[in-house]
């Protein structure tokens, strides 16, 4: 049997723990399973209530292990985007083995030399990205392997977060019992299925990550990370008045957003969209009512957007990427002409997890595989033993034909004649 790549990429979100187990093949993710788990121990990107977000990862990988059939043992683990800090880094490696050869043995001693810096004392180092080779004066992203020279130099941006972030969220990993495989900032990520160090090379992209209750916004200039800040409003302001009028559930009034709502006043009318009792008292609300309720909450925070970032847009060519678990709202889609530079929403389109939500923990495996070309580890998030036991189990059922109920089917109505 062929090595199995098979990861699990596990982001504490402010509301829910979402978990996305995929096999990469080939380049391709194969989305085997995503849970989500609600929870409220997270404010503004900070653990407040420690149980309730390591029983929320218990409960995700419970839930995915009963469905896989094997154990998962180790996560990829997403890191909020706080004070974030960038260092560059420029290593000269020498070739001192007489062979004048690169080999992966020096790509790796400079990359473990340019993560021994640290920033601070409040910081933790996060994430090595925009790693470039500068190999007999032509520099390159590609792994310079059996490249002929007497040395070479490794230019890469270290990037640090907040020291009691890193450790929150890593102590509620360990404490679920799971191992971390390895650690990745949530705007990182997501600019990595974003595809929007791709787009930062020649403007300025500023990715705005729409939340339940926050909204993190992370500036990209010449494919790199610069800066990120978060802003205390998300799209439950949205919905604020409305959830306090007629004392819904915040999941209701998200389904209200995403499913009914048009920024078109006309399509908006008296008809009755939603019906519930509460504390036995009835509830009828219309498209109108909604529209009348959010609408100018949304313009708002687009505008509070807008503001935030005057200065960038005003110095030049700059474009808005929005995505997160807001982006699912259709209206939002709708209103990118509000934005004070030109806009677009992502939502990730693999089979499996096409859910803005996901696009953090999709852009993690992606970013994993990235740093697997120079770290050359084997271990996976699954139990392989296991995971093994069961693929042979599958084929097997393959091998002898068809399955339970058809074979069962066959055999009565073979029977009656």
């Amino acid at each position: 049997m062929g090595r199995k790549e098979i990861y699990a990429a596990l982001e504490i979100a402010d509301h829910e723990v979402r978990l996305v187990i995929g096999e990469l093949f080939e380049a391709r993710l194969n989305i085997l399973r995503v849970e989500r788990v609600a929870m409220s121990g997270v404010t503004n990107k900070e653990i407040t209530d420690e149980k309730a977000v390591v029983s929320a990862i218990r409960k995700a990988v419970a839930n995915a292990t009963i469905a896989l059939g094997y154990r998962i043992e180790r996560v990829l683990l997403a890191i909020p985007s706080l004070e974030v800090t960038r260092c560059n880094q420029k290593i000269n490696v020498s070739i001192e083995d007489g062979t004048r050869t690169i080999r992966l043995f020096h790509i790796q001693s400079g990359f473990n030399k340019a993560i021994s810096y640290r920033a601070g004392s409040h910081l933790e180092l996060v994430n090595v990205g925009c790693i470039k080779y500068k190999v007999n004066g032509i520099t390159s992203r590609k792994l310079p392997l059996g490249e002929t020279c007497d040395s070479f130099v490794m230019d890469m941006d270290l990037l640090f977060a907040q020291k009691k972030a890193v450790y929150a969220y890593a102590r509620c990993v360990e404490q679920a019992n799971l191992e971390i495989l390895d650690i990745c900032l949530d705007a990182y990520a997501m600019a990595q299925e974003a595809a929007v160090f791709e787009q930062a090379i020649d403007r300025y992209v500023v990715q705005v990550d729409l939340c339940r209750y926050n909204t993190c916004l992370s500036l990209f200039a010449h494919g790199k990370l610069m800066k990120c800040i978060l802003l205390k409003d998300g799209y439950s302001a949205w919905y604020a008045e409305l959830k306090e009028r007629y004392g819904l559930s915040d999941s209701v009034c998200y389904r209200l957003l995403q499913n009914i709502f048009s920024k078109d006043p006309q399509e908006n009318d008296a008809r009755i969209i939603f019906l519930d009792s509460v504390d036995d008292q009835q509830i009828q609300l219309s498209a109108q009512e909604v529209y009348v309720q959010c609408f100018d909450h949304i313009q708002d925070w687009i505008a509070s957007i807008n503001e935030t970032c005057r200065p960038i847009t005003q110095g030049g060519n700059t474009r808005y990427v929005i995505s997160g678990e807001g982006m699912n709202i259709q209206v939002l889609e709708q209103l990118m002409d509000l934005f004070s530079a030109p806009a677009a929403g992502y939502v990730p389109q693999t089979i499996g997890a096409r859910d803005g939500a996901y696009t953090t923990a999709i852009g993690m495996i992606y970013n994993w595989k990235e740093i697997l070309e120079i770290r050359k580890d084997e271990r996976i998030s699954v139990n392989r033993n296991e995971m093994e036991e069961s693929v042979e189990a599958i084929r097997k059922i393959a091998r002898e034909g068809e399955g339970g109920f058809t074979r069962k089917l066959k055999n009565m109505l073979l029977s009656d004649k």
